[in-house]
């Protein structure tokens, strides 16, 4: 049985956009939806007293969330597999939980109540940081959420990581038949001028390689028809991401994940790509020992 993609839902507008850009990627890869509201109605309300013909209003509310998200994707995508689910958990809990049984988890950038100074929710910048599956938090502008780049954007790993996010992106542009764009971002060492003209060079062709083995790992060779452009980019590698974010539908980036250790597990670029990204981003585990993109 295919994994679901997950939803969170809430009823605020961030996550109806994740709710349509859900439907459209369901489409893409054939997928059922299940869409997943976090309540604790029961732990505030108390059980409903038996024989009782009214239900707390905080029940109502949910359920009102998870129909109304399930009716507005069945209308954006009649042919897709939809459920919902209450589940009587704290946000970050409900859908930690769920990213255990599914293809990825689909967030909004921001939840109803979050503070509008929040760049990214906490319940969203939790979930990206813990889960086990790829977790694509929904931002950006109107290009961007519609897929009008006609673009995925990848973060190459450092040698020896990065893997799992280099499949993610090889199976989007190939689903979606776009160009998938591959960078590498590099910086000078701290040298005298001569010398850093040298090392220059160095580090560029380093950054080159590893954009090799990136789409290796993406079984690249597999694709004859994927269009793959190849770039490495001196700076920042957050810096570097987050600029061109802007020409992209979706960018990815791994993250490692280290075992035994608690808290949130998230490079510089994946954590500065959720706060300022212009389009969707999918973080996606890896559990490598070497040191990863994004982690200087």
């Amino acid at each position: 049985m295919e994994l679901p993609l997950v939803v969170g839902v809430d009823g605020s507008g961030p996550s109806l956009a994740a709710v349509d850009w859900a439907v459209d990627e369901a489409v893409r890869h054939g997928l059922p939806l299940r869409l997943v509201h976090a309540s604790l109605w029961e732990r505030y309300e108390g059980a409903v007293p038996s024989g009782s013909t009214e239900r707390p209003s905080e029940q109502v509310l949910a359920e009102y969330v998870v129909g109304s998200a399930a009716e507005r994707a069945r209308l954006r995508g009649p042919e897709v597999k939809v459920s919902g689910d209450v589940l009587p958990e704290d946000g970050a809990t409900a859908l930690l939980e769920a990213g255990d049984d599914a293809a990825a988890v689909v967030i909004g950038s921001r939840g109803r109540g979050e503070l509008k100074g929040l760049l990214l929710g906490s319940v969203g910048l939790t979930v990206a940081g813990r889960a086990r599956c790829p977790v694509i938090v929904v931002r950006g502008d109107t290009a961007g959420l519609s897929g009008a780049h006609g673009r995925i954007l990848l973060g190459a790993g450092g040698p020896g990581t990065g893997g799992e996010a280099a499949r993610f992106a090889v199976r989007e542009a190939r689903v979606r038949g776009c160009v998938l764009d591959v960078v590498r971002a590099w910086r000078s060492p701290a040298r005298g001028p001569a010398e850093v003209r040298d090392g220059a060079g160095d580090e560029e062709e380093r950054a080159a390689a590893v954009v090799e083995a990136a789409l290796a790992a993406g079984e690249r060779e597999t694709s004859p028809e994927l269009l793959v452009r190849r770039a490495t980019a001196e700076g920042p590698a957050h810096r570097v991401l987050v600029d061109r974010s802007a020409a992209a539908d979706l960018v990815v980036v791994g993250a490692r994940r280290r075992s035994g250790r608690f808290g949130l597990q998230l490079g510089r670029t994946a954590h500065a790509l959720l706060h300022h990204a212009q389009c969707p981003v999918a973080v996606v585990p890896e559990r490598a020992a070497a040191a990863e993109y994004g982690e200087e």
